[in-house]
């Protein structure tokens, strides 16, 4: 348990780590932007396909990982039609108006899946899947937490605030982090099902959101590159560590 909550803690706050930089920048280049997209994609990538799905295969069956993928998909996709994604570029105000705090909670709203993937890979409890999932969270929670906070300094939003805003978008992985560890530890062969639908949640953010986003603005040379060194620090990552 102990470990799990260092570990979720670690993760979610990496988010306002990542948001420190805006103490000194009020802008971001589109090439840099989406390289920070497709390396998070690339890292996400890696660590559902070679590193959850293979660990939830190895306690349960296909039909298993499928209905665990689809559960992932169906929650993200219905998480889409009630928050629907905004533009992070997008100028609405000077003050944090409705629509700035509804780009809040989608952000936040998408984080609780990577909680969860969090505290279902502690409990699996089998390997070092807990620590190697929570550190390629954070890696890719990093990235979110600058361009988040990018976001709010640019709607004149107060850096320290901006940063406190960041963090929290991040934070609530600790509560799915628990929630997930919890029933997983709780309910008998739960595992690999939580496995399975965290993967499932991430590929969808993947293709779904981090792809597209950074090919939006003709820098997909650099994106792709990215996201293929993404692809290789995790996998690296997961031969060391995994």
């Amino acid at each position: 348990m102990e470990s799990m909550l260092l570990g979720s803690a670690l993760s979610a706050f990496a988010t306002g780590a990542g948001a420190l930089p805006v103490l000194f920048l009020r802008s971001a280049t589109h090439r840099f932007r989406d390289i920070l997209l497709a390396l998070t994609a690339g890292i996400m990538m890696a660590a559902s396909t070679f590193s959850l799905i293979p660990q939830a295969l190895k306690q349960s069956d296909l039909m298993a990982i499928t209905i665990g993928i689809a559960l992932g998909v169906i929650l993200l996709t219905l998480i889409g039609k009630v928050i629907p994604h905004f533009d992070l570029e997008s100028k609405f105000s000077d003050k944090l108006d409705k629509r700035t705090i509804l780009i809040i909670a989608a952000i936040t709203m998408h984080n609780l899946p990577e909680g969860l993937s969090v505290g279902v890979s502690y409990a699996d409890g089998s390997s070092n899947l807990g620590g190697l999932i929570a550190f390629a969270i954070g890696l890719q929670n990093a990235p979110e937490g600058f361009l988040v906070g990018l976001f709010l300094v640019n709607q004149n939003i107060k850096r320290l605030a901006a940063i406190a805003i960041a963090t929290g978008t991040g934070a609530v992985e600790m509560i799915t982090a628990y929630i997930g560890y919890k029933l997983s530890t709780v309910v008998e062969g739960l595992v690999p099902y939580g496995l399975s639908f965290a993967a499932g949640a991430m590929l969808y953010i993947v293709y779904k959101e981090l792809i597209p986003e950074s090919h939006g603005d003709g820098h997909e040379t650099s994106a792709t590159y990215a996201f293929i060194a993404g692809l290789l620090i995790m996998i690296y990552l997961i031969h060391w560590f995994g």
